[in-house]
C-alpha cells in the first residue's frame, strides 16, 4: 500500500522547526545535580579550583 492509498503523507513531506529554542536533550538532567546525588546545595567548587595540583596549570 503507498502513501497515496492511505492518505498520509511521507517522513519527507513533513515539516520540522529547527529553530534556536529547539531541544533535543536538556543540557543537564536532574539526577546530574547535587540534589539528585542527595548532597547540600552549593558545594565546594570554589575550594577545589583554589586547591588544584600543579600539574593542572
Amino acid at each position: 500500500m503507498s502513501t497515496r492509498d492511505t492518505g498520509r503523507r511521507s517522513d519527507d513531506d513533513r515539516t520540522v522547526d529547527l529553530s534556536d529554542d529547539f531541544v533535543v536533550l536538556p543540557e543537564q538532567t536532574s539526577d546530574d545535580t547535587d540534589r539528585g546525588w542527595g548532597e547540600p546545595a552549593g558545594g565546594n567548587d570554589d575550594r577545589l579550583l583554589a586547591e588544584r595540583p600543579p600539574h593542572w596549570d
